[in-house]
């Protein structure tokens, strides 16, 4: 697309938006009676109008039904009244998540938050050689370590640290952390080649690779389909944290081999504050007697109230559940989910190209903002991330008296995030003008 920086040429891409009318669904921030120009979906997305409905709902039918509404809501006041019983809630997920994520939907499963997960699917898919050194043992491993990238989410470097040292092993000697290039041209950024050159050349001893598939930092997109296909091609489990890609960009997980992820759904998925996290599982793991974590609500369904000993997995990822879950959060969840599946991950897309690229191009004329987030759009989301070389606090500042609401990450960069499904051209076009009142001068 040519752009031009101008409020009409803005105006008519909103007219002419086939998505303008989803964000009438949703809550607009106000400041003073007037609506806040949101860039921070990355962090939280907004509220959907029709949360406080569905929560009433559920309010309703525990209200009246109590216990009964886990097995038979059909007496339930509430509208949704001939709707699963909760029992069965989380299935209504499956389709929604698993077309975001391109899977099937046995395998997926809305559960937990996304560390608990993690921790989970870690029990299950780290399994290093049972040659694997202890505390004291001098014997060399086999197949033990985990590659990642430098500078990872601290709840993945955290997870991964714990799993180790559970295992009498010690990071440093587990860990290889893939790190950009030491160039100045690099940006904190990471080559696809170099992760996987790296799996190549540690395959031997490598028993597991997990990292995120959107850099929360620089918004950069690794290319999860070529990483995943290095890591089939020397027999590694490869799994991914998908918070700050799932509803963003597009994914086919069972398509590329993915073993497994985890994800947040409040941000781009818009489920609320603290939402309810999910996994991915491929299909070819579900009939392995893997190791895992168990609890009640993992066992089938059919016989779990029969309190049998032994533990029985349900079939597919919802084999991995442990506790019951919160039916409050799976009905803001599923609720969401439906409004991203009606606009659909595709023309979701294709707006946010042009949206973001929209802010790249408005944001190009500052000589103090460089961007740190790939310029080619393949390797990105909806995301950009701003390092600013001056006062980039003060920046950051005045952005949020002006009704900007943005996300400053220390020591100069902030992100902003235009979202398809409630942002528009004219916002991205006020924050150009903004930015020239704060500088005083383009380049």
């Amino acid at each position: 697309m040519t752009y031009e920086n101008s409020l009409a040429f803005a105006q008519h891409l909103d007219q002419t938006d086939p998505l303008r009318s989803f964000r009438d669904r949703f809550h607009i921030p106000q400041r003073e009676g007037k609506p806040m120009i949101y860039f921070c979906g990355n962090s939280l997305g907004l509220q959907p109008k029709i949360a406080r409905v569905v929560l009433e709902q559920e309010l309703a039918t525990w209200q009246n039904m109590g216990v009964e509404g886990w097995f038979d809501r059909s007496k339930s006041p509430a509208s949704e009244a001939a709707d699963e019983p909760w029992l069965r809630y989380h299935a209504t997920c499956k389709d929604a998540l698993a077309d975001i994520v391109g899977g099937k939907p046995s395998e997926v499963c809305p559960m937990n938050a996304l560390t608990i997960n993690l921790h989970l699917l870690l029990a299950s898919f780290y399994r290093p050689g049972v040659d694997s050194p202890g505390v004291d043992s001098a014997k060399p491993a086999k197949k033990y370590k985990i590659l990642t990238i430098k500078g990872d989410f601290p709840s993945d470097q955290y997870a991964l640290e714990t799993h180790i040292k559970h295992r009498g092993l010690k990071p440093a000697d587990v860990l290889i952390e893939v790190a950009p290039r030491t160039d100045e041209s690099s940006l904190g950024l990471i080559h696809t080649t170099d992760i996987q050159h790296a799996i190549a050349e540690h395959a031997d001893s490598l028993a597991l690779i997990w990292m995120s598939g959107l850099n929360y930092y620089t918004g950069q997109v690794y290319n999860m389909a070529a990483i995943a296909q290095t890591a089939q091609q020397h027999c590694v489990p490869v799994g991914f944290d998908l918070a700050h890609a799932i509803g963003n960009v597009p994914l086919r997980l069972h398509d590329w081999g993915v073993d497994f992820a985890t994800w947040c759904s409040y941000k781009y998925l818009n489920s609320g504050p603290g939402a309810v996290s999910g996994v991915y599982i491929h299909e070819k793991h579900h009939t392995q007697n893997l190791p895992r974590l168990a609890g009640w609500w993992g066992y089938r369904e059919d016989e779990r109230f029969a309190m049998t000993p032994g533990f029985l997995p349900a079939p597919g990822a919802d084999g991995w559940q442990v506790s019951t879950p919160t039916i409050l959060s799976l009905a803001l969840h599923r609720a969401a989910l439906s409004i991203t599946a009606e606009a659909g991950i595709t023309a979701l897309r294709q707006k946010s190209e042009q949206l973001t690229g929209f802010l790249e191009y408005v944001l190009t004329p500052f000589s103090d903002i460089q961007i740190l987030t790939p310029y080619d759009p393949n390797q990105r989301g909806c995301q950009l991330s701003l390092l600013v070389r001056k006062n980039g606090k003060s920046l950051f500042n005045y952005l949020t008296e002006q009704g900007i609401i943005g996300d400053w990450r220390e020591p100069d960069c902030i992100r902003l995030a235009p979202t398809p499904l409630y942002n528009t051209f004219e916002e991205v076009w006020r924050l150009g003008q903004i930015c020239h009142e704060a500088f005083g001068k383009t380049k």
